[in-house]
């Protein structure tokens, strides 16, 4: 394992105790609202501080983006890594077991390595650019149907952007109508682990976050498939709009939501 996935990991590792031991006490934890349907807790930052102090221990001049801690700028900025300590905040308020840890590493822009760590279920999802994802140490990659029938497709609703209700409930019936069924699990960083997994068999979304997206994102792509944006290109970083999933399944859906867009999503 690289020494970096390494450290990863054990950071990862770390926030999940912090989260399962405070799942089993849910009438403990403190719940703020910081916007609109967006929960944070005191678990969020406490596992977000353990995954910054293991990573520092080993990188002390690395940066670090989190979600709770903002951009903690490093002397090497070259090495950036992005991190979500409990992706399914809502989720874990609600008692429901599905959600995760997320960490990815950039090296000089490019994404490097990644991972995503259900404490619930032991599972550990990882990548290295260029040496493939696997799931607790075994080989996985997206499933490459031909076509949308007799796939099940992964999204999530727009809860924080609801002004684009009308155009993503257009985009979910085109894409339900044409494949065999549809999830919303509530973790961006799950769902895009399941399709490097094969589980799910491509994935969409409106408005989510770099710490979202970044270490799903590299799991897929080293899993053997492809993100985009809603039309195909590079910006899902910016938008925040991701489709993830083998090559066929993504033009599938880019031209099943292409007519649904408008100016807004077009970016």
């Amino acid at each position: 394992m690289h020494p970096m996935l390494n450290i990863a990991v054990r950071a990862a590792r770390t926030a999940g105790k912090v989260i399962v031991r405070s799942f089993e006490q849910l009438d403990k934890v403190e719940i703020e609202s910081k916007g609109t349907n967006d929960f944070v807790t005191d678990v969020d930052i406490n596992a977000e501080q353990a995954i910054i102090e293991t990573i520092r221990k080993s990188y002390p001049d690395h940066t670090i983006i989190g979600e709770e801690s903002g951009i903690l700028k490093g002397k090497d900025d070259d090495y950036q890594w992005i991190i979500d300590p409990l992706d399914g905040t809502t989720n874990f308020v609600k008692g429901i077991p599905h959600f995760s840890v997320s960490i990815a590493l950039k090296v000089k822009g490019k994404l490097d390595q990644s991972v995503v760590f259900d404490p619930i279920r032991g599972e550990l999802f990882t990548a290295s650019r260029g040496k493939g994802a696997q799931l607790n140490g075994f080989r996985i990659r997206v499933k490459n149907h031909k076509d949308l029938s007799g796939t099940v497709l992964a999204t999530g609703f727009p809860f924080k952007q609801k002004q684009h209700s009308v155009a993503y409930m257009a985009m979910f019936s085109a894409l339900f109508l044409k494949s065999s069924d549809m999830r919303r699990t509530g973790s961006a960083a799950l769902d895009l682990a399941y399709v490097a997994a094969g589980r799910v068999d491509g994935f969409f979304e409106i408005g989510l976050k770099p710490w979202d997206t970044a270490a799903g994102e590299l799991l897929v792509i080293e899993a053997g498939g492809l993100v985009t944006d809603f039309v195909g290109g590079h910006n899902h970083v910016q938008s925040g709009n991701i489709v993830a999933a083998s090559s066929h399944i993504l033009r599938a859906v880019l031209k099943e939501i292409r007519p649904h867009l408008g100016d807004a999503l077009s970016k």
